[in-house]
């Protein structure tokens, strides 16, 4: 990153199904290798099988799912006088949804399931009810930041 000057933010261009940046965002993510019909083809199947399987929208779900699992505050590594802090930092709301998105794809594909589809709507399905690996890593996250709390004066 320049110290310069800051990055520019892309502009995320909605997704051609739904015209929602999230999703677009988040089929971006879940893309290996430029392969991006295959990972929309993945998070459709996911949205569909989710509306299958609890007969609520899966766009809706999806949303409700991400939203859960955004943290609010993390623990940042601050230097001071030869000794490391883990100092609790409120997170950027682009951040948020950035973590979110990566924890769903991550633990999603650490599930058991045939197809990627089925882990991604059933960590969806969880994520939503507030349940899964995505909302314990959230969490966890929460739990270290309160347990540092002591270090905030160290913010900067």
């Amino acid at each position: 990153m320049s110290r310069r000057t800051r990055a520019i933010k892309k502009e995320v261009i909605p997704d051609p199904k739904f015209q929602d940046r999230l999703v677009s965002q988040f089929v971006s993510c879940l893309m290996k290798n430029g392969k991006r019909s295959t990972a929309e083809k993945i998070f459709y199947s996911a949205l569909g099988s989710m509306e299958k399987k609890t007969g609520q929208d899966g766009l809706e779900m999806f949303r409700k799912a991400v939203n859960n699992v955004k943290p609010v505050l993390e623990v940042r590594s601050r230097r001071v006088g030869g000794a490391t802090y883990q100092v609790p930092v409120e997170v950027r709301a682009d951040r948020r949804t950035a973590l979110a998105i990566r924890w769903l794809i991550a633990y999603a594909s650490g599930r058991t399931g045939n197809t990627m589809a089925d882990k991604l709507a059933g960590e969806f399905i969880a994520a939503a009810n507030n349940e899964g690996a995505s909302i314990k890593k959230k969490e966890d996250t929460h739990k270290m930041a309160e347990a540092n709390k002591a270090f905030a004066h160290f913010r900067w």
